[in-house]
């Protein structure tokens, strides 16, 4: 070894390094090595002491020297060491690792240079990152979409049209759209090409908060306004102050809060909860919903002038299946963004997985396909997807819309199988799983308790895989 004395205490610290190490003199032959050295090159120690270092190939060593010339190892050719890069080592089998190599020149006493020292720090993990995070930069910048929504059929062509032109106007946009076909993608894509893209994005869906904290939530409250509002709180209106504001389902505002909406978007004040103090805002509203808001307005469930201020600039998102030729690119962004998260090596889709795709009808549009795909990722372990490992499309009922919901008797009896099917397509949600049965959320709950089943432990939670 190359230290002596300490009772050995420099041999164990230096086999102990994870790090592999190499001494070599001045003419580049090898003089030691640690254990972690043999690790990462392949070659055993008596390999490589007392031979050239260029036994150990990197894509960095040699390679700014004239050919035809006696390779000189490239620590000591300036004689100033000290040098830091990534490089790629050649294994003894032939194998590649990227490592991090650090060189350093050492010198007696005299100053005189009498050996270096490399030190090799495997990075594959941190390799794999930077590929990875490459791929994602690929992703999003696929010509097949338009930020971050994947598409070309004419209609998405015509819709990335109208989304570049709306987003340069400060006018109210409001965006149609059955569940599911990304209206939230195309609010935050607004947000990002417009004016107000240095400001604040605040999301609000309408229909997930309870009408008795609604207008808390979007205009704020004073303390004491009432029980529990033991302090003051800015409302999303005012955090959202400079940007876009983005109501998701305002169909389902209660009719009070829509009269306050529409003070804002005509006089730009808000009034806090338990206060009457007008409050300047400058936002643009961007509105979302999957409702027929004529029909709502013919049974008095939505203002008239509300509907004028809001619908200035209507963007209307055609269903899944009524871009089919979409579906293939879909497939193939949803495959290679799920596998970019929970790394399992699935190649792709087999022609006839693809071709039962294409045959579905798609009620749930591109968020139940999302759901399908992780479904996909569940059964399949490599290679390409199957058909075996798809839910079974087309087992379940249509999507009921909202107002036939409400009027119709739920049925009565639902199989175990069904309804294990439901919560599979739907990736583990109630509400959804709900949506696709034509049934309420109580009764989805319900028809768990009677079959003692957990929705979490019929799929893992989206998190789970990916």
């Amino acid at each position: 070894m190359l230290f002596n004395g300490c009772d050995g205490l420099w041999e164990k610290v230096i086999e102990t390094l994870t790090e592999g190490l190499m001494v070599v003199d001045p003419r580049g032959t090898i003089i030691a090595i640690n254990q972690a050295m043999e690790e990462i090159t392949g070659y055993p120690r008596e390999e490589l002491v007392g031979r050239s270092c260029s036994i150990i190939r990197t894509d960095t060593c040699f390679r700014d020297q004239a050919p035809g010339l006696e390779r000189q190892c490239q620590l000591f050719r300036n004689g100033t060491g000290g040098r830091r890069e990534k490089c790629a080592l050649v294994k003894k089998d032939g194998s590649l690792v990227h490592v991090l190599k650090n060189t350093v020149l050492v010198n007696d006493n005299g100053g005189e240079i009498f050996g270096g020292v490399e030190t090799f720090t495997e990075i594959g993990d941190l390799v794999g990152k930077e590929r990875v995070i490459s791929r994602l930069r690929r992703e999003l910048s696929r010509e097949d979409g338009f930020q971050g929504i994947v598409g070309k059929s004419p209609a998405m062509l015509r819709l990335f049209s109208l989304i570049s032109s709306a987003a340069q106007s400060d006018a109210p946009v409001i965006i149609y759209g059955e569940s599911g076909t990304g209206k939230e993608l195309v609010a935050a894509a607004l947000h990002r090409l417009g004016p107000r893209s240095q400001g604040p994005f605040i999301k609000v869906n309408s229909a997930a908060l309870h009408e008795s904290l609604l207008e808390s939530e979007l205009f704020g409250h004073v303390k004491g306004a009432f029980t529990g509002a033991d302090r003051s709180r800015v409302g999303r209106f005012e955090a959202a102050h400079g940007g876009d504001i983005f109501l998701d389902e305002v169909g389902d505002l209660p009719w009070a809060t829509q009269a306050k909406l529409l003070r804002v978007l005509q006089e730009r004040v808000i009034e806090r909860v338990g206060d009457q103090r007008p409050i300047p805002v400058d936002v643009r509203v961007i509105t979302a919903t999957n409702q027929d808001l004529p029909r709502l307005r013919a049974q008095n469930r939505f203002r008239d002038d509300l509907f004028y201020r809001i619908n200035v600039i209507p963007i209307t998102l055609p269903p899944l299946q009524e871009r089919r030729e979409d579906i293939p690119l879909l497939v193939e962004a949803f495959i290679e963004r799920t596998r970019l998260k929970n790394r399992k090596p699935i190649t792709g889709i087999s022609k006839e997985a693809m071709e039962e795709l294409l045959a579905y009808s798609w009620p749930g549009n591109v968020r139940e396909l999302i759901n399908v795909i992780h479904y996909a990722f569940v059964l399949c372990h490599e290679g390409d997807i199957q058909p075996e490992h798809l839910p079974a499309l087309g087992s379940l009922p249509p999507p009921v819309p909202p107002e036939v919901q409400k009027k119709r008797t739920p049925p009565v009896k639902i199989t175990k199988e069904r309804l294990v099917e439901a919560i599979k397509l739907a990736g583990g949600s109630k509400a959804e799983a709900a949506r696709l049965l034509g049934v309420s959320r109580v009764t989805l709950w319900k028809w768990l308790k009677t079959f003692d089943i957990q929705a979490e432990g019929v799929i893992p939670s989206q998190e789970a895989l990916l």
